[in-house]
Formats: C-alpha cells, structure tokens, sequence
C-alpha cells in the first residue's frame, strides 16, 4: 500500500473571539507560501462556540467591582480541554507574562506546535489561568487591544525559523538575538546615495576583514542601544 500519513508539521492552535483576523499577514509572503505548501498549520478554533448559554455569552462582570468584563474560566476551560494536547505549550498572551525573545521562540519551534490563548476586555479569570497551568508570554510593556496582534507576531517569529521557509538560512545566523548582539547595519547599491559612501571595508570583498567589521558594529550597537543585552554578552564571554 502506498504511504498515505503525512510528516507532522509545527502547528498553532488559536483561541480567539475574533478568527477572521488570521491567518492575517501570515498568509502572505514567505510564511503564507509555507502555510499553502503545509510546511505548518494553523487550527482556529472560535471561543464562543464553547459558551454555556443560548446567548453564547463569553465574560462577565468582575467580582469585587470595577470597570470591562472578564472572560469566564468555565467557558475557557471547555475550549482548552478540548482542543489542546500534552506536548503542545500553553500559553495566553498578556502584558504581565515572561517578556518573549529569541530563546523563548527557539522553545517554542522546537516543539510539535502551540495552543495560544487569546485575550480580550479585562483579561481571564485567575483560576483557569492556574487550573490548566497556563504560560503567561508578553510582547512589551503596553497594551493591545486582544492577544490576537500578539499572537500572529509569536507565530511569525517560529514560522521563519521553520526549514523550508526561508530559502537562505544562513540569514537567520546572522540576525539580531541569535549571538546575544543586534545585528549590524546593512547597505546595498548605489554605492553612494545623498552624499553617504557605503564603508570602505564592504567594497574590499575581504571576508575576513568583513566579517570582523561587522562583529565591531554589533557590539557598538548592543552597548549602545541595549546595554541589558551588552551586560548580558559581557557575562556570557567570561
């Protein structure tokens, strides 16, 4: 018989009030042409399809007091147990989570997929957050709307990183984060552009020189511009 079982391949699994808003950006370019080729998947599942009522009501006023409405644990529990899988990270995106970066998206590839929670008014009742033992992740320190712009920019940052997706993988070795450094900068013609001189050193095609300029540059920028980071490379040199 013919093989018929196709490879596994990393998969988001969305939980959102709101899913006409993917695959978004994430069917264009490089990551909708992976997507269209089955390089990944994404599963998205409507949370009001898990409501309780009639009225399929999601939220509900606060406990205690106080402005908006909080989405209830009852309601997000149903939709958790029944779409998410042991060896897939559970994670709700929020503004008090772990700051998300490069390691953190490197985890996260490294794993068959991920079940993204998907906020909206107030936030989620504590205890679902506590009952299914829920990962808290964060863009930054601002506010969004939902965790939907959270999340398509979460599965963006795995997606590229994914084999197949981009054609040059190299490019991915060499991007901010991935040496503890950010990146250095980057020219192309013309040579010279509003009186600006592309460096010397680019032109030279030594690529040892080059790739020595470059590390100088990254280094210049990180203690420049990030000195969490640079502080950070300093101790990782020790």
């Amino acid at each position: 018989m013919p093989q018929t079982d196709k490879k596994p391949v990393w998969t988001a699994q969305i939980l959102t009030l709101f899913p006409e808003i993917f695959p978004g950006p994430l069917g264009a370019s490089l990551a909708g042409k992976a997507l269209d080729k089955g390089l990944w998947a994404m599963n998205v599942v409507q949370i009001r399809d898990y409501a309780l009522d009639k009225h399929r009501k999601v939220d509900d006023t606060p406990a205690g007091g106080g402005p908006g409405m909080v989405m209830r644990a009852d309601v997000l529990a149903a939709a958790i147990d029944d779409v998410s899988k042991d060896d897939y990270p559970l994670v709700y995106l929020s503004p008090r989570g772990k700051r998300l970066d490069q390691e953190l998206i490197r985890e996260f590839a490294s794993k068959k997929g991920i079940t993204l929670l998907c906020g909206r008014f107030e936030g989620v009742d504590e205890r679902v957050l506590k009952s299914r033992n829920i990962r808290e992740v964060s863009l930054g320190d601002f506010i969004l709307s939902g965790g939907e712009l959270a999340a398509l920019a979460l599965m963006d940052a795995v997606v590229r990183t994914i084999p197949g997706v981009i054609g040059d993988t190299d490019t991915l070795t060499e991007e901010s984060f991935e040496s503890g450094l950010l990146e250095y900068p980057h020219y192309t013609r013309p040579k010279v552009w509003e009186g600006q001189e592309i460096p010397e050193v680019l032109q030279s095609g030594h690529h040892g020189k080059i790739k020595q300029w470059r590390q100088k540059q990254s280094e210049k920028l990180t203690e420049e511009r990030r000195p969490d980071l640079w502080n950070q490379y300093l101790n990782q040199k020790k």
